[in-house]
């Protein structure tokens, strides 16, 4: 390796430490460029992505149609102001209606942005119509976001005295434990709110007879169902959206991460009856910004039209036969996961030791919890990038387990 290439590293490095403010570890390691499923650092290392920014970089790294879209809007208009409609912000508000059960759109720039926006919505929700019922039921080992509201509502146990006092009116229960759903709901509760797939938890998923049941106890009850899809939508999952494959259509989602592939972008989806924000309940700066809204469109376009869904089921079902291959020979357990959200335990919490050793060897994986690993590589992903991972993989399992 080049010594100035090292030491301008190290330099930068040294920089990043003494003027960005620390909320996370972060490697020694600068990313410089993208392209397709790989990443280069500033050593000219090259790594194999296979969480593709958090299941944000659907399409890979810099993929010719967001840079077109960029380039284009960019010319035309960057920026108005959320008070006006512009081109984009319809065409991407019809594209998405058009492909969900939805009549409604939003627009946002994070997930925990779009969170927000369907908590207020259930709130308006129980104000006007549930006598002011305000309480929203989540699941226990959920992830909605890092706001105040939405890490309330969030269940992640080592959440529970951080920021304190928390924002009331959130329930935590089990997942798909209707019984602990059903002693929970109140005349104060306005609305039910879930993950169809628990990604930060370490990929659980609702079961089936459990979310129509939900569905039912909704429609019963005069209670909204709430789906954050901030990680399961834009054909993570092997359909479009993840609802899809439960027979059941939820009355509020929430998309990130996927939906701008790599470019901030959210949206808060809703049915009509349910469009009963009035002037001045939500809005944002970048609400509908031109520049997301052509990303957006660009990345939805490109994910129908390549079928990206059809092969994030193929592709996620190839690690999953691949994983229960090596299941013996490294005890792993509970393999799991629906298209490219895909995730496995380890005989022992080597988990942040196995994503360590694999980024020195070039492949980047995650560690959500300290026995899991999970996969959730761009929708783009070939069978040769999946057996180049396990190659790595398999070399690192050996040594550290």
């Amino acid at each position: 390796m080049d010594n100035d290439l090292m030491r301008s590293t190290k330099e930068l490095l040294k920089e990043g430490e003494q003027s960005i403010l620390f909320t996370t570890v972060r490697p020694d390691v600068i990313m410089e460029r993208g392209r397709g499923m790989y990443l280069w650092d500033t050593t000219g290392k090259q790594y194999l992505d296979f969480i593709g920014g958090w299941a944000v970089t659907c399409l890979g790294h810099c993929p010719p149609v967001i840079t077109k879209a960029l380039e284009q809007q960019s010319r035309e208009l960057v920026n108005a102001s959320p008070s006006f409609y512009n081109k984009p912000m319809i065409r991407l508000a019809k594209l998405l209606t058009e492909y969900s059960c939805f009549d409604k759109v939003f627009f946002a720039s994070s997930g925990a942005e779009a969170n927000e926006g369907a908590i207020k919505l259930a709130r308006k929700y129980g104000s006007t119509y549930r006598d002011g019922a305000y309480e929203i039921i989540t699941t226990i080992n959920s992830f909605h976001g890092r706001t105040l509201a939405t890490m309330s509502a969030t269940g992640k146990k080592k959440w529970e005295s951080l920021f304190e006092p928390k924002v009331q009116g959130f329930k935590h229960v089990p997942l798909n434990d209707l019984d602990a759903i059903n002693k929970t709901i109140s005349p104060t509760t306005c609305a039910i709110m879930l993950e169809p797939i628990q990604g930060e938890g370490g990929v659980f998923e609702v079961e089936e007879t459990y979310i129509k049941t939900l569905r039912k106890i909704c429609d019963e009850k005069g209670i909204l169902l709430i789906f954050d899809e901030v990680q399961t939508g834009i054909g993570r999952t092997g359909t479009l959206f993840a609802y899809e494959h439960y027979g059941i259509e939820p009355d509020i989602m929430t998309l990130a991460k996927g939906i701008g592939g790599g470019f901030p972008l959210s949206a808060l989806l809703v049915k009509e009856k349910f469009n009963i924000f009035e002037a001045g309940d939500q809005g944002g700066t970048y609400s509908g910004q031109p520049l997301a809204m052509a990303v957006g469109m660009a990345v939805v376009k490109e994910v129908m039209e390549k079928d990206l869904p059809t092969n994030a089921q193929a592709q996620g079902n190839y690690i999953i036969e691949k994983l229960k291959i090596l299941k013996d020979q490294f005890k792993l357990k509970d393999i799991r996961g629906k298209g490219l959200l895909v995730a496995f335990d380890l005989p022992t919490n080597q988990g942040s030791d196995i994503a360590s050793e694999c980024l020195k060897e070039g492949l980047i994986i995650n560690s959500p919890q300290p026995s899991t690993i999970r996969l959730m590589p761009p929708l783009i992903v070939t069978k040769k990038e999946i057996d180049d991972m396990f190659q790595i993989l398999c070399t690192v399992m050996k040594r550290v387990l």
